[in-house]
């Protein structure tokens, strides 16, 4: 294995983060072809140089780099969704029949408001989203 980039203990450049990262890739390629990486707490010049030059590209991408957070859609309100689908209805109507506000209701879907033990009995009754479901996701 040919090191490089030994002389450097930081990133600063886009450039450099490029040639950096794709030195990472090559490492981890070979180290993959030559069973460096067999083993879960494998301890050998490629981990070490994989986790050397690894930790530079996370310390530039926390610097330098935005990402926006990924957002993902509670199981229970995929669930609540799929239902007022079904039923061809929309939140309005979905609040009336829970009811409770619509504002409420809302908030629910939209992860900001926790689901009450009320809600919970009126999700399952009314709506007959799976008990399991609303325990887990609420």
């Amino acid at each position: 294995m040919e090191k490089k980039f030994i002389d450097i203990t930081e990133i600063h450049t886009p450039e450099l983060f490029k040639q950096v990262s794709e030195y990472t890739d090559v490492l981890i390629d070979e180290a993959t072809t030559n069973g460096s990486l067999d083993e879960q707490a494998a301890n050998n010049e490629y981990t070490r140089e994989i986790g050397r030059v690894g930790r530079m590209c996370a310390d530039y991408e926390s610097m330098y780099m935005k990402f926006e957070r990924v957002k993902f859609k509670s199981p229970l309100v995929v669930s609540i969704e799929k239902e007022m689908e079904k039923r061809h209805i929309k939140q309005r109507q979905t609040a009336v029949l829970l009811d409770v506000k619509e504002s409420t209701f809302s908030q629910i879907m939209t992860g900001k408001r926790a689901v009450s033990m009320r809600m919970a009995k009126r999700l399952y009754k009314e709506l007959n989203i799976d008990p399991g479901l609303i325990l887990e996701f609420s």
